[in-house]
């Protein structure tokens, strides 16, 4: 058989103007299907940024916080990763309060960075799991900078301690957490409490703190006054609260005051076993140095049988008042006996030796 004919049929069966045809609507459709469907072209890559945020872990076992360092890492997904960049440790209560700066890389959408599917607000609580360990905190800020602003600050502590313990305390004494020194003790004086087994100590340290916004934080608290605070050491544990912020143990000029102090209903034995000249000592410096007192019997009122109303002595009870030449620091805010604050109505302890007398004082001189 002719492949073309006399009649132009091809295979004598279709015209060769028909088969042309034909090829040709079948190439338009394969074309059309192509471009349709298309083939394997990548999708373009999605665009990537960093931010830094402060994350707090809140407290952690010591096991965990060994574990923590600068630069460990957690992907969420295949475009999120969070970098450890810096690493605060402070003592809270029995475990240790963490702190972190984070780097942390997402997608950008419509110029918002987003971080695991949304944006790291503040709050937030974010994970970071390693082949380690497995901890979430909540995120307190968000800003430029992979460190946190460190604010070495400078307070006095008060607390009350055991005879043995306080006599422990001394300047050098170190803070340490999983290897990182977070505070140092400057300075210290002990004073006696109404309790001999106690003392009433005042340490002035330095304190690790970091900057968020506006405030000083250590310990998970702002660093103010009346804050309290957990300070241990290897021989002992100061839970004290803080009386100053800023200043020194000795802050302000040494200067002698005469103080009125006075105690009610005094056993007559112990009234009698205080006498001028007796003095407190602090190491070779003198803290206080009675110069007088005046001893009266205590006053009862009594009711008789006929319903009148009688004011008598009582038989064993004084009332004592003594005159005393206290050692103090003048301060802008007046002036302070064993770091405390020395006002008519507030109550100081002397350690005169042979007796401990806590009175309230009367008068503050010059």
């Amino acid at each position: 058989m002719e492949l073309i004919d006399d009649d132009g049929d091809l295979f004598g069966v279709v015209n060769v103007v028909d088969a042309l045809v034909i090829l040709v609507v079948l190439a338009v459709g394969v074309a059309g299907v192509a471009l349709v469907f298309g083939g394997d072209e990548p999708e373009p890559e999605p665009e990537l940024d960093t931010t830094h945020a402060t994350l707090d872990l809140g407290t952690q076992p010591g096991y965990v916080v060994d574990a923590v360092n600068e630069g460990d890492t957690y992907s969420p997904d295949d475009v999120s990763t969070l970098t450890v960049t810096d690493v605060h440790v402070t003592p809270r209560g029995n475990d240790v309060g963490v702190t972190l700066r984070v780097a942390l890389e997402g997608e950008v959408a419509e110029g918002t960075l987003t971080y695991a599917n949304a944006p790291p607000r503040l709050g937030r609580s974010l994970d970071l799991v390693t082949d380690r360990y497995e901890v979430s905190g909540h995120v307190r800020a968000v800003g430029d900078g992979d460190a946190l602003t460190r604010d070495s600050t400078r307070v006095v502590v008060r607390d009350t301690l055991p005879t043995s313990e306080a006599d422990d305390v001394a300047a050098g004494d170190e803070v340490r957490i999983a290897g990182r020194t977070v505070a140092t003790v400057e300075d210290v004086a002990v004073y006696a409490t109404n309790d001999p087994d106690h003392r009433r100590v005042f340490l002035e340290a330095t304190v690790d703190a970091h900057r968020e916004g506006t405030d000083r934080r250590f310990a998970g608290v702002p660093v103010r006054r009346g804050q309290t605070v957990s300070l241990p050491t290897a021989d002992y544990t100061v839970d004290g609260t803080i009386a100053r912020v800023g200043e020194r143990l000795d802050a302000g000029s040494a200067a002698d005051r005469t103080v009125t102090l006075r105690m009610d209903d005094v056993r007559e034995d112990m009234a009698d076993a205080i006498e001028p000249g007796m003095v407190e000592r602090a190491g070779d410096d003198e803290v206080a140095r009675v110069t007088d007192v005046e001893t009266r019997p205590s006053i009862i009122i009594a009711t008789g049988e006929d319903g009148s109303v009688n004011v008598v002595d009582h038989p064993v009870d004084r009332d004592v008042t003594v005159t005393a030449e206290l050692r103090v620091r003048e301060t802008p805010s007046g002036p302070r006996f064993k770091g405390e604050a020395l006002r008519q109505g507030s109550t100081v302890v002397l350690d005169l030796g042979t007796v401990t007398v806590e009175a309230t004082v009367v008068s503050v001189g010059a």
